[in-house]
């Protein structure tokens, strides 16, 4: 009895923490019940707001610490906050070397990753840093452009770095070093992968073919690595014909299958591992192509953006898993992240609404609406304890959900 109440005690506490990018197995899929969604005609109350610098980088939460990413001024900034109140608990620094010669904000875009009692933030110029959580000292740092001689991309660097099997791995995006595991204690290379270039999109942890893998969406397309060797247990190439293109959105798995979507004309694949190799079930850019945002799904089916942020085309869809069939859409619904929570789905907007809805495969049903944010609105969000953190481009707010 005593092992099965601390077991439940130690998920009970995890349900609360939303340490990494899109939570807990970065699938954006909440334990937290018993929200108020009965909300006031001006929207649920915002606890408190900060003064945001530049950057899409989301906050993370773990315990009584949340970390928020951003840049102010010359200097990019991890900065250790009261998740009740906001107050500052410690803050780290340093030079922000990243220069956009696109005229969008010159990052942080990867959203920090908590682990062991570390915090690992991966800057837009590759400064990989790990930080002490619970006073902010730097325990080590890289740079992963001089140490690998990655690209930049378009954008900056933005893979949310992830901790799997002991390892923290990053799509570095170096030649040799498409991939690359590191030692968290340390900061040492333990092992490097393939020469795909880097995307913008973030890795998650899943069990595929009865093994647990890394999933990669890289510029090239799907890579399933095993986190213990660097061995490369899957791929399959997806990426946009035009150049000019992101791959952005993180690779969804269930049941076995991947779910891989892209925009730009190229659009979604599910795929079945097959023996050594992947079988495609479906695939095409008429059901879920994601620019950027990761749908969620749940049960048997997605709900997502579809279109892209650049063409004001952006749709909200229920689209069914097994098959890609396009369940309902709302038009220009705008882009949006979306978190399944007790029982239902919560939707942040770019245009910076909080968006109530139901998790309704036959129509789409809105449950509540709040203007919280400005726009745009692109960083993922965190929900923890019953509050939800979110961003825009001025502001990080708490808002509180019970």
């Amino acid at each position: 009895m005593p092992r099965l109440f601390l077991a439940l005690l130690a998920v009970s506490l995890l349900a609360a923490d939303w340490p990494q990018f899109h939570g807990p197995n970065r699938d954006n899929q909440s334990a937290e019940t018993g929200l108020n969604w009965n909300w006031p005609k001006d929207g649920p109350p915002v606890l408190w707001t900060l003064d945001a610098g530049q950057g899409w980088a989301g906050p993370v939460v773990a315990g009584e610490r949340l970390v928020f990413f951003h840049r102010l001024d010359s200097e990019e900034v991890v900065a250790c906050l009261d998740p009740a109140t906001g107050k500052e608990k410690w803050k780290f620094t340093y030079r922000a070397r990243y220069r956009d010669d696109f005229g969008f904000d010159e990052g942080p875009r990867a959203t920090p990753c908590i682990a062991g009692g570390t915090v690992f933030t991966l800057g837009a110029n590759g400064d990989l840093h790990a930080l002490e959580l619970a006073t902010g000292k730097k325990l080590w740092a890289r740079n992963l452009i001089a140490d690998y001689e990655a690209g930049k991309g378009f954008f900056g660097i933005a893979c949310s770095p992830m901790v799997a099997k002991g390892k923290l791995l990053v799509n570095v995006g170096g030649k040799g070093a498409g991939i690359v595991a590191f030692d968290p204690a340390t900061g040492k290379e333990l092992w490097k992968a393939n020469n795909d270039a880097a995307s913008y999109s973030s890795p998650s942890l899943a069990e595929v073919g009865g093994k647990t893998l890394a999933l990669f969406l890289t510029r090239e397309g799907l890579v399933a690595i095993d986190p213990d060797s660097g061995k490369t247990i899957h791929s399959h190439p997806w990426r946009p014909r035009l150049n000019e293109s992101v791959n952005a959105a993180t690779p969804l798995a269930w049941k076995g299958d991947v779910f891989i979507s892209v925009s730009y004309g190229a659009g979604a694949i599910l795929l079945r591992p097959k023996g050594d190799a992947l079988e495609e079930l479906w695939s095409g850019d008429k059901s879920m192509s994601c620019q950027f945002n990761t749908p969620v799904r749940v049960g048997d089916h997605l709900y997502g953006s579809h279109g892209r942020v650049d063409a004001k085309n952006v749709d909200l869809r229920c689209v069914e898993w097994k098959t890609g069939a396009v369940k309902w859409s709302q038009p220009r619904f705008g882009s949006t992240t979306i978190i399944a929570v007790d029982g239902g789905l919560l939707g942040v907007t770019e245009s910076g609404d909080v968006v109530r809805f139901e998790a309704n495969a036959e129509k789409y049903v809105e449950k509540g609406r709040a203007a919280i944010l400005g726009s745009p609105t692109r960083a993922a969000p965190a929900l923890a304890d019953g509050r939800l953190f979110a961003r825009d481009g001025k502001r990080l707010v708490c808002v509180k959900l019970k």
